[in-house]
């Protein structure tokens, strides 16, 4: 009647189960519910989780079971009635909303339906005063079966009498299941008997007024004594009456109004955790562009918020071959050492293993019995299971612009907590997070590859025009970084310096070859003209739009050539006047250039050039980064300077002392 079939779409909410299981607690407690969930394929957790939905075919022999157990043919019915019970409180009945009425509550039953069952259309409409047109257009596909058109008007009667009021008149005007094209139900609303009543209070009173009024003319004693004593107590008993009516009905509506209430509530608090949780996550990560620490935030984050006792987070590599673990937490050693040896190949396609699967099919997976799945499993999928304990988990991938780049896994071994789908909800709304925060790490770290190897670039050109001086920008660079390591300094100056360190020269393209290259004695006005260098420096790189804290490049590339007693150049700083970045690379650039061989002279020996470099603390170079630099250049170079080399230096230095180390 509807085409192809969907059997195997989840269609129907857990919540629907639920309630037939209630009714089985209460009316037939004989009924074995592990067999008839068993018998259905389905499990009690995915039952009692609220995000998961059940197939045609599942409800269909959950159904045929539930008849053979039950003995009752019209059970679907009896359940659909059940909604409005005390028992069904927090389930279904919350949704038939209170304090609205039951009339209203018939025409807001296209808006709800939705949140149970995706296998029809529902449409309401008021035809008349209390009376409401439902109706349920099967999607295409779809092959509902009869014993659900009964289920919907035990349902429909469930409304009213959430309201504690009467059942209402249900008309089946068309039936699918009889060559419609829908099911077609006109409800009304029979009247509400406390107004009946009411009308009759009033009419009564009237009665009795004029009653008492014409007695009292006509025998005063009588309507006195006799009459009005009588018609009190009666009148008194009709709203004695009507007061329990209202009385119950608004209690009624009270217990409909708190229940949807609480539910609200309760759904408003984890949405609003979950908003929370993901506002908490792009805070902590978006901090840090180095792939480690922001793998390392959030696992912090799931480890302090996450109801799970363990995760895992598997990145594919470079050529998307394998998924290699970067992060987890809550495994033992062992188990840990087990995760860091796997290799889960991604270039096997008919793989089976769940993690493969979740990538490669970008859904996220829930196993809440490891052993359902086991003959699917390869012998080496079991043997890893086996060795990290895992029972039950989900595997999440991480997407980035419809394309998964890694999976998130959780499990529960120690609290036993079943797993559900409001568990996949979260990891799926959590993870892009993770997954733009990665992307955006690899396209900075892209990006600064470029810059870096344009700025090598640039420090080549330099040095190539001196075959003595090739090299020197780099050797110049390490020294600089080494004092910077030494002198404990943030990873961002370290990278600032790494390209001033380059740059320093680059205003030497400014200089002719003739005074560069020229073996005899510099005139002075060559030597104004290397000196010059300097300026010309700053001059050219602030023609580099430079961001951030590398703004500062300029500056210290044309500072290294100061000297803290004030006699360098080009400006004459002295001590702290000059940039801390520049002290350091004038240390680097001096003790290169005499350790190197010139067109003018041979290169210095080690000792006696790092003994010129202590001889021109106080004068030339700043004392905590001479120092700095002599301990990063001793260890790095396994040298032992004498006692001696630095009797005018407080404290000694060489590898063995505490000041080297």
């Amino acid at each position: 009647m509807n085409g192809g079939s969907i059997n195997n779409t989840p269609l129907y909410n857990s919540r629907i189960i639920r309630l037939y299981l209630k009714l089985l607690d209460k009316n037939y407690p004989y009924v074995d519910q592990d067999a008839l969930l068993d018998a259905s394929g389905m499990a009690m957790y995915q039952v009692e989780d609220e995000g998961h939905w059940f197939t045609q075919d599942q409800i269909d022999r959950f159904y045929a079971v539930l008849t053979r157990g039950t003995g009752n043919k019209d059970i679907a019915r009896e359940a659909g009635r059940f909604a409005a019970s005390g028992d069904a409180i927090g389930n279904i009945k919350h949704y038939i909303l209170g304090l609205v009425g039951p009339s209203r509550a018939y025409e807001m039953v296209s808006k709800y339906a939705a949140n149970f069952s995706r296998s029809a259309d529902y449409a309401s409409r008021k035809i008349a005063v209390g009376t409401i047109e439902i109706t349920v257009t099967p999607k295409k596909g779809v092959e509902e079966k009869r014993f659900q058109c009964e289920n919907r008007i035990g349902f429909f009667q469930a409304i009213a009498l959430a309201f504690d009021a009467k059942l209402p008149e249900i008309r089946h005007e068309e039936c699918c299941f009889e060559g419609g094209a829908c099911c077609r139900y006109l409800i009304t609303v029979q009247k509400d008997t406390t107004r009946g009543w009411e009308y009759a209070r009033n009419i009564t009173g009237i009665g009795l007024l004029m009653a008492f009024t014409w007695l009292l003319a006509k025998s005063p004693s009588f309507a006195l004594t006799g009459f009005l004593p009588f018609a009190s107590l009666g009148f008194l008993g009709v709203l004695l009456y009507i007061s329990s009516l209202k009385l119950r009905s608004i209690r009624t509506a009270l217990e409909n109004m708190g229940c949807t209430n609480d539910r609200l509530m309760a759904e408003l608090n984890h949405t609003n955790d979950t908003a929370l949780l993901v506002n908490e996550i792009c805070l902590r990560i978006s901090r840090h562009t180095e792939p480690a620490r922001i793998l390392s935030e959030f696992v912090e984050v799931l480890k302090k918020r996450l109801d799970f006792d363990r995760g895992m987070i598997l990145l594919a590599n470079e050529d998307e071959t394998q998924l290699v673990y970067r992060k987890g937490y809550g495994y033992d050693a062992a188990e840990e050492q087990v995760i860091r040896g796997a290799r889960f190949h991604l270039s096997k396609q008919d793989s089976k293993g769940v993690f493969v699967v979740a990538y490669h099919e970008k859904r996220p997976i829930l196993v809440n019995n490891i052993e359902e799945i086991t003959p699917s499993l390869s012998k080496r999928s079991l043997d890893f299971a086996r060795a990290i304990r895992v029972k039950s988990f989900i595997a999440c991938p991480i997407i980035m612009e419809d394309k998964a780049i890694g999976v998130l896994a959780v499990d529960n071994v120690r609290t036993k907590r079943p797993l559900l789908q409001r568990d996949i909800n979260l990891l799926t709304g959590i993870t892009p997070a993770l997954a733009i925060s990665l992307q955006n790490s690899v396209l900075i770290d892209s990006k600064m590859q470029q810059f870096k190897s344009i700025i090598r670039t640039l420090a080549a050109s330099i040095d190539a025009r001196d075959p003595l001086t090739a090299g020197h920008s780099e050797k110049v660079t390490e020294y600089t970084l080494g004092v910077c390591a030494e002198l404990g300094l943030s990873r961002e100056f370290r990278e600032v310096m790494a390209v001033t360190a380059l740059l320093h020269d680059y205003g030497k393209l400014a200089v002719r070859d003739a005074v560069l290259k020229k073996n005899e004695k510099l005139t002075a006005e060559e030597y104004a003209e290397i000196q010059a260098h300097a300026a010309k420096s700053r001059e050219i790189l602030e023609k580099i739009a430079f961001e951030g804290e590398y703004r500062s490049v300029p500056e210290i590339a044309e500072a290294h050539h100061e000297k803290v007693d004030g006699s360098g150049y080009p400006r004459g700083l002295k001590g702290d006047e000059i940039p801390l970045g520049a002290r350091i690379i004038a240390v680097a650039d001096f003790f290169d250039a005499i350790t190197s061989k010139r067109h003018y002279r041979e290169p210095m020996k080690q000792e006696d050039a790092l003994s010129l470099v202590m001889e021109g603390i106080g004068s030339h170079f700043d004392r905590e980064v001479a120092h700095a630099f002599i301990r990063y250049y001793t260890k790095q170079h396994g040298i032992m300077m004498p006692q001696k080399s630095f009797a005018h230096v407080s404290g000694p230095y060489g590898l063995s002392s505490p000041a080297a180390n």
